[in-house]
């Protein structure tokens, strides 16, 4: 623990460092800041270090501030009406969760918990406010992100609604993976149960899936590594 560090009263396992911040510039979100944008950042931020599967904020909880992976991923998730888990997204280094909320105070919409050891930037909604209203550029870029994740849920909504198991499975698959020559490579480690959260399904059917795939040469499985070996949609 480094010297200075305080206990959260709310996350007894966390770590807060109040000092030592330094932006990550050649991440999108603040890659177009001035250097003076950058330092009030540094200035505001408070650091939090978390463990693995720590809840960050639950859906419907108030909010007041945004929330920046520093380092490690981090979870948004819902649950269906059988209590199930649904993986709406996941959110890595230099990406930001609770914008909306951070702009008009409302409740949170999705539940945010921690894939592995993270590092958080918390930033009140009155010093993101600041921000935003003296940077136009931050305005519009947040505007774009917006955007793209209306547009990933709406995708989400379709694929849940009118595409088999199979089909939302080779789906994820290749939006996970990067191209490596004339084959795709997803360099996460995916789970059966993080693969079945993310698509809406239960483990036993991407299993069965992963299973066809495998058979078929569709994709191979070299230390937990996934290849796609040809297009799967």
């Amino acid at each position: 623990m480094d010297e200075g560090a305080v206990c959260d009263p709310r996350h007894r396992n966390s770590v807060i460092y109040a000092r030592g911040i330094h932006m990550p510039g050649e991440t999108p979100f603040f890659s177009r800041l001035d250097d003076v944008t950058i330092r009030f950042f540094e200035e505001v931020a408070v650091r939090k270090r978390f463990p693995k599967n720590t809840v960050l904020f639950s859906k419907g909880d108030e909010s007041d501030s945004l929330y920046i992976v520093y380092r490690g991923k981090v979870k948004a998730i819902v649950h269906d009406e059988q209590g199930r888990e649904v993986v709406l997204a996941v959110i890595g280094p230099g990406e930001y969760i609770g914008e909306m909320a951070a702009i008009d105070g409302a409740p949170r919409s999705a539940t945010i918990v921690t894939k592995e050891p993270t590092e958080i930037l918390i930033i009140h909604r009155e010093a993101f406010g600041k921000i935003l209203s003296s940077n136009a550029n931050m305005m519009f870029d947040l505007l774009k992100v917006l955007l793209e994740r209306f547009r990933k849920a709406d995708e989400k909504i379709e694929s849940l609604a009118f595409m088999n198991v199979y089909s939302r499975v080779a789906n994820l698959l290749m939006q996970s993976a990067e191209p490596q020559g004339e084959k795709w490579v997803i360099r996460e480690t995916l789970t059966h149960q993080e693969i079945a959260d993310m698509v809406g399904s239960s483990r036993e059917t991407v299993s069965r899936t992963i299973g066809a795939l495998l058979d078929s040469g569709s994709i191979s499985i070299e230390k937990k590594q996934i290849t796609i070996n040809r297009k799967l949609i």
